[in-house]
């Protein structure tokens, strides 16, 4: 079995560039930041404040989080309900942001990720995958872009599905969500020492797909 993780900072394109690749190679694509949507979105719907680690350690056995596919695409269920059309807007993103650092939400996941290993080739993105989830991965990218390019990508994101938003304030958001990634005391955001880094700030999507894959070609022969 082979495993690929990819970081990187929120908006860096790794959910779109992990399952272009996890589908050309023929492996199972897990978007861990979806897990920690899924459970943000627990707390989001019980009022819950990120601050109250008590509570928020109370409430985790209570959350199921798993990971199903249907024609090809992960579904991600909260205690039995798909949640695939809630997680993705910026107040969930921002509640995970928060309560992703705290150790017994991690604990509730890690576990989950990690086996799902053991019986697929795996390709896995999110903040510590190559650092701590999957820290033996075969293959380790740290994906980026300048905090511009990240607004600007979110931006275009949101005002094609119909949303109003404004970039300066997007770009201000993504800042302050890398901060709290970077910083937090339990699993921050970094590059493994061993990653290969790559900055799609002047890539196309298809110039990073190639990259990554040319990277694992060169490290495990396939």
């Amino acid at each position: 079995m082979y495993s690929i993780a990819i970081d990187g900072p929120a908006g860096a394109g790794k959910s779109t560039i992990a399952k272009r690749i996890a589908k050309e190679l023929s492996f199972v694509y897990v978007d861990t930041g979806a897990m920690y949507r899924a459970i943000a979105l627990y707390f989001l719907r019980k009022g819950t404040d990120p601050a109250n680690v008590a509570e928020i350690e109370a409430e985790c056995p209570k959350i199921h989080v798993t990971i199903e596919y249907q024609d090809g695409e992960q579904q991600v269920l909260l205690n039995g309900e798909n949640v695939n059309g809630f997680i993705r807007n910026e107040e969930v993103g921002n509640m995970a942001s928060k309560t992703s650092s705290i150790p017994a939400v991690r604990a509730a996941l890690l576990d989950l990720q990690r086996n799902m290993t053991k019986t697929a080739d795996i390709l896995m993105d999110g903040r510590d995958i190559g650092t701590n989830v999957l820290p033996n991965a075969d293959l380790k990218i740290y994906l980026t872009a300048s905090s511009a390019v990240r607004a600007k990508r979110r931006y275009d994101e949101l005002t094609a599905k119909g949303e109003v938003c404004d970039l300066a304030t997007i770009e201000k958001d993504i800042i302050i969500r890398d901060q709290q990634d970077m910083n937090r005391e339990i699993a921050p955001l970094k590059q493994a020492e061993d990653a290969v880094l790559v900055d799609s700030s002047d890539m196309t999507i298809d110039e990073v797909v190639d990259a990554i894959k040319e990277e694992f070609y060169k490290k495990c022969g396939k």
